[in-house]
């Protein structure tokens, strides 16, 4: 089982109103990614060769988060196709969900510049996971 992310809201994320700036939700949500796939692939994974780029992202802002809250993040897989991929996001605090969101992600060659395939080490970690979210 792969925990959900602690997000620690910083005073720099807070804006004139005194909740996070819709903005930095897509930094929570790369933090996500990061670590979600860092647990799912290792630290030796070529990125340069073996990646992906970000090509959309959707937000549903449901209710504010605040500067002491201390809200966590779950990311789970969607659609996946040959070339791209959908990731899902729950920001939750105390167990509520205060913000839904997914992302579109293109595999991604680095130094050749160019769109590929999912590699299929990274197709079946998004499989492994699938089963352990059926599970809950």
């Amino acid at each position: 089982m792969i925990e959900p992310v602690n997000i620690q809201i910083r005073y720099s994320d807070m804006d004139p109103m005194g909740h996070v700036n819709n903005a930095v939700y897509l930094n929570y949500f790369e933090y996500t990614r990061v670590y979600y796939f860092e647990k799912l692939l290792g630290k030796d994974w070529d990125w340069e060769h073996e990646g992906f780029i970000l090509v959309q992202n959707k937000v549903e802002y449901i209710t504010p988060l605040l500067l002491k809250d201390k809200p966590v993040i779950e990311m789970s897989i969607g659609n996946i196709g040959n070339k791209s991929f959908v990731l899902h996001y729950e920001l939750r605090l105390n167990g509520e969900i205060y913000t839904r969101a997914s992302s579109k992600m293109v595999g991604y060659d680095m130094i050749g510049k160019k769109s590929i395939v999912i590699p299929e080490k990274m197709k079946k970690s998004f499989s492994l996971l699938m089963k352990h979210q059926q599970k809950q």
